[in-house]
């Protein structure tokens, strides 16, 4: 413990501003900023991990809305720092820009970005304690909205090391104050995933029907990641992994090859999701993309007068995890996850690409497989690429280049444009007369679209509606795919309330998700909230969007003094209903579709519910049945 003490705690100072705008610090004050709190507060944990001292984490939500996060790590230093004349630990707890992350050795690898995490986390909290066991004993300080409340005492005597943190978000801060179980366990997951033998705990103490505790602890690593992703497919390969330490880099890559058409890869700097890629990613490709081009001429697969397998030919199938660790990281594009350093890439290049070349060697009937594989991927994509022409020229034939049934909108700025994607020629009628044309285009959609999850790039474009749908929208498709030409920055999915409705949305959603997965990822996927009922008393009119609202209509009135009317289709109603229950911006009711913190939860359920495999949904449907609502008999 000698080597971490006051001295390697460094400040910057600053606090004030982090309530007067604490977006700046953790995104912003909903959902997604509290659950910032807790990240930043495990983050330092994690990095004692790092640091090899850490084994295990715990997490506990209260009912009173506080949370903690306790490690067995050294513990925050608590002997003074002279400059600030103020112990570490208060130092670190109150102090912006305060920590042993910035050079003097604390620590040689870190997960935070900036340093600001846990006295940032400290300001936006109504209370916070932290409690330091240390040489023998255990150590308190408290603060309220950041300031000190109680100097640090020591308390008693105690064995071991480590720091536990204990806080309440500040309800003057945050617009909600209810912590997600289900977005904290996918952190937590991920975090036990990418840190191969740390054991992390979470416990939720809210439930009223007791405790519920789960525990996250991986010895496989990232190879146990790709397993948990891959377990509902079926794979060519087992899991080819690697790892290694070059120039103070630590790589670790696993990687698997299956039988669907998806490419599922997730990249980490230090444990930060770098979803935009960088240096570690491109070095990843190249080296896959280089060997089975490789081992494929070389073994004759691929003759002289082919052309090489594109990289995305190579990465078709594919399910990999990419994790670098490395002394600071630069941090770049449009969301600061894109991992700069350039030095990375030759290294994964080396590493992977030495690995595969052995594993294919030894492995001959595996590697055969992956560039038939990787072959059928290149036919397919040369396929899509004559449709796609044949389905450019045909739209430059009709003139327009819009699909003919298409009610587009006058309105040129897709920032106020919307498109309704609608179950039917019917009810697409009754759209037409309820929209308002400046705004609001329909796009009809006849039956159910095609089933992305199990068809390749060809197959999915010599379906018309698919077609028709990607001409709509304007963004190109595959490698022309390109987000910033879409035509309508509100897709809005709107389907009647039953099961076969709910099965449409559930396969629109699948091509946006695999296909278009950008338009979901920047907000522009919604899916319509058709009310059930309609309440009619004289000339008032209500609308119920489910049974609850319903009876508080009738507030303990006789329900046959009401004319009640129940919509099962959207064609069930007239133009004026359907525009003011579902498409009229001031009344209506729209559910945004994200990906906010659960990206690798969400491959794995469109997997079960959407993939080949049978047995897999079979038991999602057992396990919840009894939670179905509204289910069309």
């Amino acid at each position: 413990m000698n080597d971490y003490t006051g001295e390697q705690i460094e400040v910057l100072k600053g606090l004030e501003a982090v309530r007067k705008r604490p977006g700046m610090y953790i995104g912003n004050t909903a959902e997604r900023g509290l659950h910032q709190l807790v990240y930043e507060a495990v983050d330092n944990a994690v990095d004692e991990a790092l640091a090899g001292y850490a084994r295990r984490i715990a997490v506990i939500l209260y009912k009173d809305g506080s949370v903690s996060v306790e490690d067995d790590g050294r513990g925050i230093p608590v002997d003074m720092i002279a400059e600030e004349k103020l112990p570490a630990v208060e130092v670190v707890m109150t102090i912006l820009h305060a920590g042993a992350k910035f050079g003097k050795g604390g620590y040689k690898v870190s997960g935070g970005l900036h340093g600001v995490g846990i006295s940032v986390v400290n300001a936006l909290s109504e209370w916070m304690v932290t409690r330091v066991h240390r040489d023998g004993w255990e150590y308190e300080i408290q603060f309220e909205r950041g300031q000190t409340s109680q100097k640090l005492k020591k308390l008693r005597r105690a064995e071991g090391a480590g720091t536990y943190q204990w806080f309440k978000p500040d309800p003057q801060v945050f617009e909600t104050l209810e912590f997600s179980w289900k977005i904290l366990e996918n952190r937590l997951r991920e975090l036990a995933f990418l840190n191969r033998g740390l054991a992390i705990t979470l416990r939720d103490e809210r439930p009223e029907e007791g405790p519920r505790e789960k525990a996250y602890m991986y010895e496989g690593g990232i190879v146990s990641f790709v397993e948990w992703l891959n377990e509902n497919k079926d794979s060519l390969t087992p899991v080819i992994s690697t790892n290694g330490e070059r120039d103070d880099v630590v790589i670790e890559c696993a990687f698997q090859w299956q039988d669907g058409y998806n490419e599922v890869v997730y990249s980490y700097a230090n444990n930060i999701n770098t979803i935009e890629g960088g240096m570690h990613l491109t070095g990843f490709r190249t080296a896959v993309s280089g060997k089975v081009n490789e081992y494929g001429r070389k073994r004759g697969m691929l003759k002289e007068a082919d052309a090489n397998l594109s990289t995305d030919d190579c990465m078709e199938g594919l399910t990999a995890i990419v994790s670098v660790k490395l002394q600071e990281p630069q941090f770049e594009g449009q969301t600061k996850t894109k991992l700069g350093n350039a030095k990375i890439r030759p290294i994964v290049y080396a590493l992977v690409s030495e690995r595969l070349d052995f594993f294919m060697e030894e492995n001959p009937k595996f590697a055969r497989a992956i560039v038939d594989k990787c072959m059928q991927a290149q036919r397919a994509r040369e396929a899509a690429k004559k449709a796609r022409d044949l389905t450019r020229r045909k739209n430059v034939l009709e003139g327009s280049g819009l699909p003919g049934k298409l009610v587009d909108c006058k309105m040129q700025d897709p920032a106020l444009s919307e498109l309704f994607l609608v179950e039917g020629d019917s009810a697409g009628g009754t759209a037409k007369g309820g929209r308002d044309p400046n705004t609001q285009a329909i796009l009809p959609l006849r039956g159910k679209i095609l089933n992305v999850e199990k068809a390749r790039l060809d197959k999915m474009l010599s379906n018309e509606e698919i077609r028709t749908m990607i001409t709509a929208l304007g963004t190109g498709f595959g490698e022309e795919f390109n987000a910033d030409k879409l035509r309508y920055h509100k897709i809005i999915i709107m389907t009647d309330a039953d099961v076969d409705g709910s099965h449409i949305r559930t396969l629109l959603l699948t091509f946006f998700y695999r296909q278009m997965k950008q338009l979901v990822e920047r907000g522009y996927v919604y899916i319509a909230q058709p009310p059930l009922y309609g309440v009619k008393k004289g000339k008032k009119q209500w609308w119920a969007f489910n049974e609850a609202e319903l009876n508080g209509i009738f507030d303990g009135a006789d329900a046959k003094e009401f004319t009640i009317q129940q919509f099962k289709g959207l064609g069930e109603m007239d133009a004026e209903q359907l525009a003011d229950t579902t498409m009229d911006p001031q009344s209506r009711r729209l559910k945004q579709v994200t990906l906010e913190e659960a990206s690798e939860e969400a491959e794995r359920m469109f997997t079960t519910l959407m993939g080949d495999k049978v047995e897999p949904r079979k038991l999602f449907i057992q396990e919840h049945a009894r939670t179905v609502r509204n289910l069309d008999l």
